[in-house]
């Protein structure tokens, strides 16, 4: 295979996952029940019966749902791979989704990347007590009245940009009183709507800083190679081929927005023209439509999408 042809493939991170999110692929492909059992040996639980048979409230844990995602794309992607006739040009992965991107580009091993998504989670949890952190979308304000808001508002605590998914649609973060305190504010300044989201921990601002400097020392002890595909990395949407570059990149992204939309319009300028959104869900599809609606999209979920998505790349 070769890196020649003008498409991209994407992994959605956390919010994207649901009981039974490989079943219509497991049906069709039951040989992928062997990454979910080499997954299941490192994490020392049953990783599969957690996604088919939940219950949901132990798949929504950050500790649990980040591997249950990564493996869960990681999977699609083998499939994928099988039968493709050639190789992206470019990968790119949502905050969570980066791992499994490194993961594909074969940046990290398959028992790495698992045991990193679990820990990353765990640090994640630990670094920020449940109810001190929050994380709100705000709706219909562009970038710099989002970012003027936080500042604003934000006094002695933290609140700041953390995802800007779409033009008009950014994710803040920070301490719980200050995120409620930008939600008043950017209604004040015309925001359509500005919510809570249902998570339990603050990704992607200072809050993150903690449990970045803990993870360090795991991910200071973990082999990278330089990628075999181009990444697009989270924090500043220029793809590498370094294992030195991936790696500091990828450690800053715990604690500094996930710069989806300028990762879409780096894709464009690259001449993509399809992308492949590998992992369960449409979110990051209906993102990339939001942000421009010239690229082809593909969404595989079970086999008729996997073989809409070959046929076409």
């Amino acid at each position: 295979m070769s890196i020649q042809s003008k498409f991209a493939v994407v992994f959605p991170g956390q919010g994207s996952q649901s009981p039974g999110m490989m079943n219509g692929l497991l049906e069709f492909q039951p040989d992928i029940k062997n990454i979910f059992n080499s997954a299941s040996e490192i994490l020392s639980y049953d990783l599969l019966d957690v996604i088919t048979s939940g219950p949901e409230e132990k798949l929504n844990q950050t500790e649990v749902t980040q591997p249950a995602l990564l493996v869960t794309a990681y999977a699609t992607w083998v499939i994928l791979k099988k039968q493709l006739d050639s190789m992206p040009s470019v990968l790119a992965g949502h905050s969570l989704g980066e791992y499994t991107a490194l993961l594909c580009a074969n940046v990290i091993s398959f028992e790495d990347a698992v045991t990193l998504v679990a820990e990353r989670g765990r640090c994640m949890q630990k670094a920020v007590p449940g109810g001190v952190g929050a994380m709100a979308a705000i709706l219909g304000l562009d970038d710099e009245q989002v970012i003027r808001v936080c500042a604003d508002v934000a006094g002695d605590e933290i609140v700041s940009a953390a995802n800007f998914n779409s033009p008009g649609q950014i994710v803040i973060a920070g301490h719980k009183q200050a995120v409620d305190r930008a939600i008043d504010a950017a209604k004040e300044a015309g925001a359509k709507r500005a919510m809570l989201l249902p998570v339990s921990v603050p990704s992607h601002c200072m809050l993150m800083k903690e449990a970045a400097d803990e993870f360090e020392i795991l991910l200071n002890k973990v082999t990278f190679k330089d990628a075999e595909i181009p990444v697009l990395q989270n924090v500043d949407a220029k793809s590498k081929l370094s294992s030195i570059e991936i790696k500091t990149a990828l450690l800053e992204q715990l604690y500094k927005p996930v710069r989806w939309v300028d990762s879409i319009y780096a894709m464009k300028n690259m001449h993509i023209t399809k992308i492949i959104e590998c992992g369960p869900g449409k979110v990051l599809s209906g993102l990339i439509k939001r942000i421009d609606n010239s690229f082809e999209l593909f969404s595989i979920q079970d086999q008729t999408s996997l073989e809409k998505a070959t046929g076409n790349c």
